[in-house]
């Protein structure tokens, strides 16, 4: 078929990549002309593994082109994609703007009968709402019809989800539109669950805080599993064993970040509280995620009376591995308080730096090595679980003048930094202080 995407971020760019796959004709449509031009010579804005190939193997094909004009973009579209971004308000609500606009564009644009899907998260009832916005703008006697098709994609595996996802939700008052966008995603393989719109938007919100409330919880059990003597990886593993719990979402660090939770826990808070219901369960999943960032500072200031002057290597800055995204990502919170504080930051990333800059102290030092941060440093910051630094040679911190790592990743076995005779202290995991610990004034 026929299809127009709005929107070229990480959800638009991947389900319009996606759906060429399958051997849909595929638009995708977007305001920022630079990134149009940047696209159409097959690069793909963002860092996604596999996005760039795909991109490019449907465009020789023929299947998948981009553009800034939304006339040529719907004027041959069966299907509409509404994929723009939905920011965060102050209030921690969702911001409907983008959406909006695309909407009201679709009902003045669109010259025959079309359906509109929604893969922004959006708000439950927003979905009505757009519905309303496109018939009250219609110039043309036509039917359109809106459908919830939520997104479950993870930021560095979106490409190997859209493909081998656990369901694909369709949200319709229309069972006819509903079973045509059921075609349309047939080809993926994946089961369909069909429902009513604002089930299908709340399902979205649910599974998000759902997977959230798992990551604090089981960063709560790290926190006591220090105080009492446990690992709180043996733990994770006795627990997911059960297959109630499950083992995913079970490790423990410091807290999530992205585009997507943060963003959508808060805005389900803020739903419950427009219908007068107090989330109090979601607000805690909330307070401890703040609380977890400053774990990792606190072992540093345990450590270091005073890090002013003091030379701290950070290994990993996006908020998890295999994508550039610094949208909520721990580092930004930690490597600017350390900066206030008076230390000098050198950061290492393999793929986030240009990113990071945005985000970082302009006084923070990047580096294009491991090696190269950890040789200046009087203490390592290990805040992203990249597979080359879980993977490094931990001889490496002999460079060091004493080695001192603080992993917020649990990056390395503690057995193996104990057996090397480092100082080493990770989330809700035995502390090893060898006997002689250098006085940090007195260097």
């Amino acid at each position: 078929m026929n299809l127009a995407v709005f929107g070229a971020g990480y959800v638009g760019l991947v389900t319009s990549t996606s759906l060429a796959e399958i051997g849909h004709q595929v638009i995708c449509i977007d305001k920022d002309q630079a990134k149009v031009e940047t696209m159409k010579e097959g690069i793909a804005p963002i860092y996604e593994p596999g996005l760039s190939d795909l991109m490019k193997k449907n465009m020789d094909l023929g299947r998948l082109t981009f553009t800034t004009d939304y006339v040529e973009g719907l004027n041959d579209a069966d299907i509409v994609y509404i994929a723009v971004g939905t920011p965060e308000n102050e209030d921690g609500s969702a911001n409907l703007i983008y959406v909006e606009e695309v909407a009201t564009t679709i009902g003045q644009t669109a010259k025959k009968d079309t359906i509109v899907v929604t893969k922004s998260t959006v708000p439950v009832g927003t979905n009505n709402r757009l519905q309303k916005i496109i018939d009250l703008n219609k110039l043309y006697h036509i039917k359109i019809e809106v459908v919830s098709n939520p997104e479950f994609l993870k930021e560095g595996s979106a490409i190997y989800d859209s493909f081998h996802g656990d369901r694909i939700v369709i949200g319709a008052n229309c069972e006819k539109a509903a079973n045509v966008i059921e075609e349309i995603n047939r080809p993926f393989g994946i089961p369909i669950y069909k429902t009513d719109l604002r089930s299908a938007e709340m399902i979205k919100y649910a599974s998000n805080a759902f997977l959230a409330t798992k990551i604090s919880f089981i960063n709560e059990i790290a926190n006591i599993c220090e105080r009492v003597g446990a690992d709180i990886e043996q733990v994770a593993l006795g627990m997911g064993l059960d297959k109630r719990i499950g083992p995913e979402f079970l490790k423990a660090g410091i807290g999530y970040g992205g585009s997507c939770f943060p963003k959508d826990t808060k805005a389900l808070i803020q739903i419950a509280g427009n219908v007068q219901y107090d989330f109090e369960l979601l607000k805690g999943v909330v307070n401890v995620n703040k609380k977890q960032q400053k774990k990792l500072l606190d072992k540093v200031y345990e450590r270091i009376d005073s890090v002013k002057g003091k030379k701290i290597a950070v290994l990993g800055l996006a908020f998890k591995p295999n994508t550039d995204d610094m949208r909520e990502a721990p580092s930004v919170y930690i490597v600017n308080e350390l900066v206030k504080l008076g230390a000098s930051v050198f950061a290492y990333d393999p793929i986030a730096v240009e990113n990071a800059k945005n985000h970082l102290d302009p006084s923070v030092v990047y580096v294009e090595s491991i090696e190269s941060a950890i040789k200046v440093a009087e203490a390592v910051l290990i805040l992203t679980e990249w597979q080359e630094i879980k993977n490094m040679d931990l001889t490496i911190f002999n460079t060091m003048k004493y080695p001192l790592v603080i992993d917020g990743r649990n990056c390395f076995s503690v057995n193996e930094m104990e057996a090397l005779n480092y100082e080493y202290y990770s989330i809700g995991r035995k502390t090893l202080k060898p006997i002689l610990q250098p006085m940090f004034e007195s260097w």
